[in-house]
């Protein structure tokens, strides 16, 4: 059963909310868990789950929920997810917590596109979701927001210290969100009246004595200028120390970080380059697009006019040693990279997008590299020029000047692996991609 993973497919933004509460311990866990499933089906709409993982994935319902839930427990938690195997995309997490320790409800929702709830009926789902979860199981402090924004927020932290932030926690008023839970203690320390009178779309206390807070009726459309003057005033007002104009000058820069950038690659590596950005963090992602426009790559150099003569005894058993060699690098990577089999210009995509998500040249130990990876790689791409190109090795004894003659040009795929996996940008620099189409560019 297939599952859409929320985390980095695609450039798009996610909403995010998570939420920490607590229940009755006391209680049947089925008893305490019912309201959230209740709410959760009654107002997921077009993200309703249909995958449910415990030790195994199922599809969702009602008892698989309780199965998955069972087959988890131990003495002291348990936990289940909720995902989706269709857009939209839906990465979802609830976990619980037993006595001795401290009894814990936790929920992680990430859903993707945030687009989806620039719908206002969407919207109000999902408040009414909350609203109901955070009368059943009282929370310190929830959120949701774009998972983008969170980033450039700087969640959970807000620049302190990592252990400093897991004892204090959201001890003061750090961001307001699109949506927000404030607990009793927070609402104390800013006090109550103040916080009631925030000016915002929705403002609501609730039994416990927390506050539910809104910005405005959607989520998606958090970075317009409209949507940004109503979270400074909002922030400023539950925090009198802050300054309303840095504040919102503040939430300008991020709203400028996150604006959409157009993809405008270079020709050649547009194949390789569209594949990165979805390797960064949602927020820096549009930062990335831009440096890959800007990205220039060297034009090949490792070539040339006229052949060098073959100066080896036998070149059938010098072929033959390359074939094992690309051979090697097949039976290595068939697995990450599949297409490798199929030798073609999207195999070399391939190849190049997998060692630079892996970091292949800084990760791996460079005797490993230059004796094996870079010479069975040269061997490989050598190959493609030969079956793919039409071309005709040229065997030297000194493996980086081997040539494969296409037409009227010589190339020197082993130096060229070499020079690429020299560092993760080099990866870039002397991509096998563009090596390739620069050579069938001279092809008769």
């Amino acid at each position: 059963m297939n599952v859409l993973e929320a985390h980095g497919s695609g450039v798009d933004d996610d909403l995010l909310l998570s939420y920490e509460g607590v229940f009755d311990q006391l209680a049947e866990v089925e008893h305490e868990v019912e309201p959230f499933l209740r709410a959760l089906t009654a107002c997921s709409g077009q993200w309703l789950p249909d995958v449910v993982r415990g030790k195994r994935r199922r599809k969702f319902s009602r008892e698989a929920f309780w199965e998955g839930l069972k087959e988890r427990r131990d003495e002291n938690s348990t936990s289940i997810g909720l995902f989706r195997a269709h857009s939209p995309e839906l990465d979802m997490t609830l976990s619980l917590r037993f006595p001795p320790l401290a009894p814990k409800l936790r929920i992680w929702i990430d859903v993707k596109p945030l687009s989806l709830f620039s719908e206002p009926e969407e919207c109000r789902n999902f408040i009414e979701m909350v609203r109901t979860w955070a009368i059943h199981y009282p929370a310190s402090y929830a959120a949701a927001h774009s998972m983008a924004d969170r980033e450039l927020a700087g969640f959970p932290h807000f620049g302190r210290e990592a252990e400093v932030s897991r004892r204090d926690g959201f001890d003061k008023v750090y961001e307001v969100c699109w949506l927000n839970v404030f607990g009793p203690r927070l609402v104390e320390s800013v006090g109550r009246a103040r916080m009631l009178s925030t000016p915002a779309h929705l403002v609501e206390e609730l039994p416990s004595g927390a506050v539910l807070l809104v910005l405005r009726p959607t989520a998606a459309d958090f970075a317009s200028d409209e949507a940004r003057e109503t979270q400074a005033r909002a922030h400023a007002h539950l925090r009198p120390d802050l300054d309303f104009g840095t504040v919102l000058r503040t939430l300008k820069e991020r709203s400028a970080a996150l604006a959409p950038v157009e993809p405008r690659f270079h020709p050649d590596l547009a194949p390789l380059l569209s594949r990165l950005p979805a390797e960064f963090a949602t927020s820096e992602r549009q930062q990335k697009i831009a440096e890959l426009n800007a990205f220039r790559p060297p034009a090949p150099e490792e070539w040339l006019p006229v052949a060098l003569a073959s100066d080896v005894e036998n070149p059938a058993r010098v072929l033959g040693d390359y074939s094992n060699l690309a051979e090697s690098l097949v039976a290595a990577l068939h697995t990450q990279v599949p297409s490798i089999v199929e030798e073609t210009r999207e195999s070399l995509t391939d190849l190049d997008f997998y060692f630079w998500r892996e970091n292949f040249p800084e990760r791996y130990k460079r005797e490993l590299i230059d004796e094996h990876t870079a010479p069975a790689l040269g061997a490989y791409l050598g190959d493609m020029l030969v079956q793919r190109l039409g071309g005709t090795w040229v065997p030297r004894q000194k493996l980086e000047e081997s040539q494969v003659r296409v037409d009227k040009r010589v190339w020197l795929p082993f130096l060229r692996a070499r020079r690429y996996m020299q560092s993760r940008q080099s990866l870039l620099d002397y991509s096998l991609t563009q090596f390739f189409k620069e050579a069938e560019r001279y092809r008769p």
